[in-house]
């Protein structure tokens, strides 16, 4: 695997893994390599120092993120948030609260294979990831301003 600095024209700096620099090369050809802020795949590589084995490495503050940019961010995430949650509840079997025994039932070939969703309790989650059945939450969605008191 091998870590890039990227830029996008905007001047939004982030960074991504791949395989290898020839798989950075194909993808970026293809279109593939997109800003994660704001889309665009207009994308270039940056320069890096090579990682030194010993040295203390720090997260950027998000103090030193200007509100806007931190406002756009959240925005982003929000956005990408929703798609995902809209992606499920349109591609998915909603199971309601048989989710886990589904879960389970479809993992050891007990049902047929088929993306689900529904409820599950954090203990019903908890057994489910110990025994390997893969599983994720959904992201929550912000409440509506509109149906608030």
């Amino acid at each position: 695997m091998i870590r890039y600095a990227l830029s996008c024209d905007q001047d939004h700096g982030f960074e991504a893994w791949f395989g290898s620099s020839s798989d950075y090369d194909d993808q970026a050809a293809r279109g593939l390599v997109e800003c994660p802020f704001c889309g665009s795949t207009a994308v270039r590589k940056q320069v890096m120092a090579p990682a030194v084995s010993g040295t203390k490495k720090t997260a950027p503050s998000t103090d030193a993120l200007k509100p806007e940019a931190l406002k756009q961010m959240q925005s982003m995430m929000m956005q990408a948030a929703q798609q995902v949650r809209a992606h499920v509840e349109q591609n998915f079997d909603y199971v309601g609260d048989a989710f886990a025994r589904e879960a389970r039932d479809i993992h050891e070939g007990r049902s047929e294979k088929r993306e689900i969703y529904g409820e599950a309790t954090p203990a019903e989650v908890k057994k489910l990831r110990d025994d390997g059945v893969p599983c994720a939450p959904l992201p929550s969605l912000p409440p509506d301003p509109k149906k608030a008191n």
